[in-house]
């Protein structure tokens, strides 16, 4: 199971990535992007989910969907991101080495083209 360290350990490995709030939870960015953030659920969301969320930025709802179909223990969605491309995820159901793998996607997705070509060069 992961946690919010891990999430902060992975997230600020990555180049040029900083941490922040953002209405008062975390969030990590690159170069001003977020890609990641702690995502709390509010009543108005209509779910009754206790434990850690982590708010992921993805490529498209396409990829958001196969997240969710392939993994609904793990990965999940509100009506609040409708069509916008990013997920939920419940941090206490996911192994780092997963969690892992999402970030850098996220990171990648929002890291400036010339510095994500460096970072995969030297993987």
């Amino acid at each position: 199971m992961a946690t919010w360290e891990d999430v902060r350990r992975i997230a600020l490995a990555l180049p040029e990535t900083g941490e922040k709030l953002s209405w008062g939870t975390p969030q990590w960015h690159v170069k001003g992007k977020g890609f990641v953030w702690d995502r709390p659920l509010r009543q108005s969301d209509g779910l009754d989910e206790r434990g850690p969320i982590l708010g992921v930025r993805v490529a498209d709802e396409g990829v958001k969907q196969a997240l969710i179909a392939d993994d609904p223990a793990v990965f999940f969605t509100i009506p609040h991101f409708d069509g916008y491309p990013a997920v939920l995820l419940r941090l206490d159901r996911i192994g780092v080495p997963e969690l892992d793998e999402v970030i850098t996607e996220a990171w990648l997705l929002k890291a400036p083209k010339k510095l994500a070509r460096e970072f995969l060069a030297q993987q």
